[in-house]
C-alpha cells in the first residue's frame, strides 16, 4: 500500500511539474514512470519490465544498463569535466577521428547536442560554402514529405510532416518539398524500379524550375524512418547522388536513426553506396546515455571555410557540443559495437525480424511490411485494395495491448493527417534471440486479436 501511495504521489508530481514530449495532456491517464533498464528491458515504479523494441526513442543501441559506459564518463568528468570546442580536448580529437574511420572517408568533424543541431549546423554550412565559392544566390533546400530532420526552427523547415508544423509556422525560408518514394503507394501499373526513378526525378525537376542558381542542398535519410519506415530502391538514392551533382547541389545525409548499425552497416548509407557531402548524426552515437551529435564535413568543403577573409571562418558555437564525457562515452559506445560485433548482428536481426513477421502479409489490417537492417514498419490498412489507412484508434489499440502484455512497439506518430498508420521495431541491436522471439510472439498474437478495425 505503501508503495502504492509513492507511485500516486509521483503521478501527481509528474502532472504538476512536467512537460512531456509529444503527448497530449491526460488527468486520467497516469505517464508509465521508467526507474531502470537492463539489456533490452525497462521497469516501471510499479515493478513491471517490458521489452523496449523502440529502443527509447531509436537510440539505445547497444541496449540498457551498461556499466562500462557510465564508467567512461565518470573517469572523464573527473579527469576534466568541460571545455568549449573554441579550443579542443582530447575526447573530442580521439572521436572526430573515429568517426571519419567509421564513416570510410575524409571528414572533418563538429560537435553539437541532437540531431536537430546537427541538421542547423550543416544547413549553415552548406549556405556558406555555396557562398563562399561564388554562388550567391544558393540558400534553397530540397528534403523528402514524410522526412523528419528536427524540431528547431530550420530544421523543422525541412521536416515534411505537416502535422509537426502546424501552429509554428511560418518557419524558416527556402525549405522545398518533393513527393518521397514511398513504393507501396505508387500509381498503379507502375513498377517498383520506375516509380523510384521518378521520385528522383522529382528532385531535378524542382532543382530546373526553382532555378539551379537559387539551390544548395538536399538533405535526406537514406530510408525514412519516423515518417513511415519508408525503404527505397538503391536506384533512386544513386540517382539523388548523380542529380546534385551535375547542379552543384550538395547532398547531406540525415543518419540520425539509420547510423551507427540499426541498417547492418555502419551507416544507413553505406547500404547504398553513397558518398555524401555531409552526414549528420547523433542517437546512436552515445546509444542515448549522453547528448551528443556530429555534422560531418568532406574534407574539401571544410578548406574552403580555412579562408582568410572576414566572415569566412563558421561562426556558430554550441555550448555543450562535444561535451568531453559524451565523447568518452561515445568512443566507448563505438568500441562496444565493434567488439561485440553489433553491426553485423543487427543485420542478422533484422533478417530474422523480416523473416518472422512476413506471414503478417496475409493479416486483412496488413497492407505493407518493410524493413531496413533491424528497423522494421508495418502499415496498417482497412482495405488492401484501397490501401486506406486504418483509424488512429486501432493504431493505439495494438500498441496498448502490446504493452500491457510487456512490449514496447511504436508508430508514425504526428506526421501527416491520416497517414499515422505504420508500427516500428526498432529493437536495441544487442537483443538476444530471446528477445526477438518474444517481440515477434507477441506482435504476432496481438495482431491475430485485431483483425478488423477498432471504431
Amino acid at each position: 500500500m505503501e508503495h502504492n501511495r509513492t507511485a500516486d504521489e509521483l503521478e501527481g508530481k509528474d502532472r504538476k511539474h512536467l512537460w512531456h514530449h509529444m503527448a497530449p495532456y491526460s488527468d486520467k491517464a497516469a505517464p508509465m514512470i521508467v526507474t531502470e533498464g537492463k539489456g533490452s528491458w525497462i521497469t516501471d515504479l510499479n515493478g513491471k519490465r517490458y521489452l523496449d523494441a523502440m529502443s527509447g526513442l531509436w537510440c539505445v543501441n547497444v541496449g540498457y544498463g551498461r556499466k562500462e559506459l557510465a564508467e567512461a564518463a565518470y573517469e572523464q568528468l573527473l579527469t576534466m569535466p568541460y571545455y568549449p570546442l573554441s579550443q579542443s580536448h582530447l575526447p573530442a580529437i580521439r572521436l572526430a577521428e573515429k568517426l571519419s574511420e567509421w564513416l570510410e572517408g575524409e571528414y572533418v568533424i563538429f560537435f553539437s547536442n541532437s540531431g536537430s543541431d546537427a541538421n542547423e549546423a550543416a544547413f549553415k554550412m552548406v549556405r556558406q560554402y555555396q557562398q563562399q565559392i561564388g554562388r550567391h544566390s544558393r540558400y534553397k533546400f530540397i528534403s523528402r514529405y514524410r522526412s523528419y530532420h528536427g524540431g528547431s526552427m530550420g530544421a523543422l523547415s525541412a521536416t515534411g510532416q505537416a502535422q509537426r508544423k502546424y501552429k509554428y509556422e511560418p518557419l524558416s525560408s527556402g525549405f522545398l518539398h518533393v513527393r518521397p518514394p514511398d513504393s507501396y503507394r505508387r500509381p498503379a501499373g507502375m513498377s517498383v524500379h520506375d516509380f523510384n526513378l521518378q521520385c528522383a526525378q522529382a528532385i531535378e525537376d524542382t532543382i530546373v524550375w526553382e532555378g539551379e542558381e537559387t539551390i544548395a542542398g538536399v538533405i535526406l535519410e537514406p530510408v525514412i524512418t519516423g515518417g513511415g519506415i519508408i525503404v527505397p530502391e538503391p536506384a533512386y538514392l544513386e540517382r539523388v547522388q548523380e542529380i546534385c551533382r551535375s547542379h552543384g547541389v550538395l547532398l547531406i545525409v540525415d543518419e540520425v536513426i539509420c547510423g551507427f548499425g540499426r541498417s547492418g552497416r555502419k551507416f544507413g548509407h553505406h547500404n547504398f553506396g553513397l558518398k555524401p557531402d555531409i552526414v549528420t548524426m547523433a542517437k546512436g552515437l552515445t546509444s542515448g546515455y549522453l547528448p551528443l551529435s556530429a555534422t560531418a564535413v568532406c574534407k574539401d568543403i571544410y578548406e574552403v571555410f580555412k579562408e582568410q577573409e572576414d566572415y569566412s571562418y563558421f561562426r556558430h558555437v554550441n555550448t555543450f557540443g562535444g561535451n568531453p564525457a559524451a565523447c568518452a562515452l561515445a568512443l566507448k559506445n563505438l568500441e562496444i559495437l565493434e567488439t561485440e560485433g553489433l553491426v553485423e548482428r543487427a543485420r542478422l536481426l533484422g533478417e530474422r525480424l523480416s523473416e518472422q513477421l512476413a506471414e503478417l502479409d496475409s493479416h486483412p489490417l496488413v497492407g505493407d511490411i518493410r524493413s531496413f537492417g533491424f528497423l522494421t514498419g508495418i502499415e496498417l490498412v482497412k482495405s488492401k485494395e484501397t490501401k486506406a489507412p486504418v483509424s488512429l484508434a486501432t493504431v493505439k489499440k495494438i500498441m496498448a495491448t502490446c504493452k500491457e502484455r510487456g512490449l514496447i512497439i511504436g508508430k508514425n506518430g504526428d506526421t501527416v493527417a491520416g497517414f499515422n498508420n505504420v508500427l516500428t521495431l526498432a529493437p536495441p541491436l544487442s537483443s538476444t534471440d530471446e528477445d526477438l522471439d518474444f517481440i515477434v510472439t507477441t506482435v504476432k498474437q496481438v495482431m491475430s486479436e485485431n483483425e478488423k478495425e477498432t471504431d
